[in-house]
């Protein structure tokens, strides 16, 4: 992955912590903001090998293939406005896709994104508060972009770019696209 690519991209305007390789992007995400003075920024891996999804299932990433990213964010709203948050995500990535390449992906409620009838991204959200103060807001994407190799519990659930259209794909355009499009959620 160039993350250098991604850094230079002047829509971003948070700090961005790369890992080759790390157990989980979220996981990580939470230990580092046990320090109270932790800001915003992206976590990026290029491969997870205890990627989490909603429900505590597990989300594999292999190596360079897939997307696999965590923001940090402290908004400075009300819970009630961060309502309808994750399925506000779903649309953002969709209209990342479509932008770029044209292809149509649908959403599967909550925080699914789906083509051709199979997975090809899962959101998970996470909000920490006190009372009505939000401490911060975690925003993981996973998303299957060069993918090959799906474990036999998951070929026929799962898919990616790359298995539906047969060509390789910039993990760091849709990375940049995805970022851009998120800017838009107003908090």
């Amino acid at each position: 992955m160039n993350i250098q690519k991604i850094k230079e991209n002047s829509i971003i305007d948070k700090e961005i912590v790369y890992f080759k390789e790390i157990d989980s992007t979220h996981l990580y995400a939470k230990k580092i903001l046990e320090n109270k003075n932790e800001t915003e920024k992206i976590i990026i891996a290029s491969m997870q090998t205890a990627g989490i999804g909603t429900k505590g299932r597990k989300w594999y990433t292999g190596f360079d293939n897939n997307i696999a990213m965590t923001i940090i964010l402290k908004p400075n709203c009300k819970i009630a406005q961060l309502n309808n948050l994750t399925v506000d995500i779903a649309k953002k990535i969709q209209k990342a896709i479509k932008e770029l390449y044209g292809y149509e992906l649908t959403i599967k409620e909550p925080n699914d994104l789906m083509l051709n009838n199979k997975k090809i991204s899962g959101i998970l959200t996470e909000i920490n508060t006190i009372g009505e103060k939000i401490n911060y807001l975690l925003i993981s994407i996973g998303f299957n972009v060069n993918e090959e190799n799906f474990s036999e519990e998951t070929k026929n659930l799962a898919t990616s770019l790359k298995k539906e259209y047969n060509k390789n794909f910039s993990i760091e355009e849709i990375i940049i696209k995805i970022l851009e499009n998120l800017k838009g959620i107003e908090f």
